[in-house]
């Protein structure tokens, strides 16, 4: 009897599939997947080191750069987090503009993704279009914030500039361009036929594999789950949308089997979601400041005295950013930790390209929208070079003993 032999691919970390540095090592039996294991940490840039070094609005505009597509998402969360811990209270109008910038940059995220997706099975038209149409939210974007990327809207209590009544006319008609293309652009995603031979059965995350390796944002819902933190956790004008709920690809009657259809199917109903919801706040925006306050130096002054901790949660287009900030007498936090979409979902990647073809690694990849630079974390090695396995034991150790440093340099 023939033995059944298998050999080692390793993709990455360089490679014209993936559009960051990661390495994937995989066990294959002729064009099938066997096992696949991932590495990471070429991408390591250190900002949580680097922005408690930096007071508290610097530290704002560092977290826009840890993602500068969810340039929003990341300042949120962490905007959302001091503000819990010093009990800063954010206007209602900055509330709802808040919104209406998260979900603008939802709007612009999963057109990306889609061109993206599109590119990785070879359907480069796809590509075009939406990152062509793609470019209406960018130049919005721009109008409303002074950049298409890295918004620097935000601050501690507010937003730093308004959505006047001028620009309300202006914003219509870019949901109006959208409303009026989102028919065709849900019938060739969801419907071409070269797309669903492509996707379907496809990288199947099942609904508990789901809820045991954590997975968030649309990787979670194409599995089924319903979990959205702006229904589970709702901040700014979510909590006025009762009406809102997870996307599902059961809107469309089909049952949820995790692949990459599914995902596709999520993303693509969460266009026209944010559609309605960016109408809603337009329709509802109350009067008001923008802001508590605009002087920085009082913001910083006021949290200089400040000491506590607080954490913000906040649903970004691939899915829920978490961020934990320490306050304690200081100008800017004495502690940070931020933990990003991709970083809860990479595990799901194992099941996902467990039996998949080689060549359908690109589209799995691509269908949980990664981003490897928000989730890289340090790599140890020993002074000779070697690598060496951290045990529960040793990871425990650390954890000690970073308690203790942090209790020496906080008197909280």
């Amino acid at each position: 009897m023939k033995t059944k032999q298998t050999y080692n691919l390793n993709i990455g970390p360089t490679h014209p599939a993936f559009k960051e540095p990661v390495k994937f090592n995989f066990e294959v039996d002729g064009e099938q997947v066997v096992k696949a294991d991932i590495d990471f940490g070429y991408t390591h840039r250190g900002i949580e080191k680097l922005a408690m070094s930096r007071n508290f609005i610097e530290v704002i505009y560092l977290l826009e750069r840890v993602c500068g597509i969810c340039s929003v998402s990341h300042p949120m969360a962490y905007c959302l987090a001091i503000e819990q811990a010093a009990e800063l209270e954010v206007t209602p109008r900055a509330k709802y503009i808040r919104t209406i910038l998260g979900e603008l940059e939802r709007l612009h995220s999963h057109l990306l993704w889609a061109g993206v997706a599109a590119h990785e099975i070879g359907f480069d038209t796809l590509w075009m279009y939406t990152w062509n149409i793609r470019e209406t939210v960018m130049d919005l974007l721009e109008v409303i914030t002074g950049n298409r990327v890295n918004y620097a809207m935000l601050t501690l209590g507010g937003v730093r500039r308004d959505i006047t009544d001028e620009l309300v006319p202006v914003v219509y008609e870019v949901l109006d361009y959208y409303r009026s293309l989102y028919n065709r652009v849900s019938e060739i995603l969801m419907g071409d036929k070269s797309v669903q031979l492509r996707s379907e059965g496809v990288g199947i995350l099942s609904h508990v594999e789901a809820v045991e390796l954590c997975a968030v944002g649309p990787t979670a819902r194409a599995s089924g789950l319903s979990r959205d933190v702006r229904i589970d956790y709702p901040v700014n004008a979510y909590p006025d949308m009762t009406w809102l709920k997870p996307a599902s690809p059961r809107d469309i009657g089909r049952e949820p089997v995790g692949d990459v259809y599914d995902r596709i199917v999520v993303r693509t109903l969460e266009i026209l979601q944010s559609i309605e919801i960016i109408e809603f706040c337009l329709e509802n925006m109350p009067e008001g400041d923008i802001a508590t306050e605009t002087n920085s130096i009082k913001i910083i002054n006021k949290l200089k005295k400040v000491q506590g901790e607080g954490i913000g949660r906040y649903e970004a287009p691939r899915g829920e950013v978490a961020h934990y900030d320490l306050l304690d007498n200081r100008d800017g936090p004495a502690l940070i930790k931020v933990k990003a979409p991709t970083y809860s979902n990479a595990p799901a990647w194992v099941p996902m390209l467990s039996g998949a073809e080689i060549a359908d690694i690109p589209i799995i990849v691509a269908s949980i929208d990664p981003c490897i630079a928000c989730a890289d974390r340090m790599s140890f090695t020993k002074p000779n070079g070697d690598n060496y396995i951290l045990t529960s034991a040793d990871l425990h150790k650390m954890s000690v003993e970073k308690t203790r440093e942090v209790s020496r340099t906080c008197t909280l």
